[in-house]
């Protein structure tokens, strides 16, 4: 099961996220989950949103670059040991891990949302090996 995560391209200077931001809140997008990484020039905001599609859409009426992409936002128990045995299944099937970052939604589960090269074949591996995977729109219920 996938769940679409926006990303977008945003100058790495001041005032600009607050903008991005104000996009997604003006058209009642809802932030679920981000993570903000930057080089130099430009930042990288993924983000888990309620409505992935409108988020993009909005955000490229108001000159923002962003894309969409199939993410796993993947359920483990919340105790130590959980992400590593997770990661060994995921590498002992040849699979490259892009990114990853975790969410807190206040359930008694740990939650983290991977990209991985091959998001077809993590979402064929995380099932065989009963691992739980979340929509956004389960997740926006929790």
């Amino acid at each position: 099961m996938f769940a679409k995560q926006l990303t977008v391209f945003i100058e790495n200077r001041s005032g600009r996220l607050s903008e991005v931001l104000n996009v997604l809140k003006e058209n009642n997008v809802n932030i679920l989950s981000l993570s903000l990484a930057d080089t130099t020039e430009f930042g990288l905001l993924r983000l888990i949103v309620d409505n992935a599609k409108l988020g993009k859409e909005k955000l490229s009426e108001n000159g923002f670059s962003s894309l969409l992409s199939d993410v796993s936002i993947i359920e483990i128990p919340h105790k130590a040991g959980s992400l590593q045995a997770l990661l060994k299944v995921i590498d002992n099937n040849g699979i490259n891990i892009e990114y990853m970052y975790g969410l807190s939604i206040g359930s008694s589960e740990a939650h983290v949302v991977l990209k991985a090269n091959d998001t077809k074949r993590v979402d064929e591996i995380l099932t065989e090996n009963g691992v739980k995977t979340i929509t956004c729109e389960e997740l926006a219920k929790l």
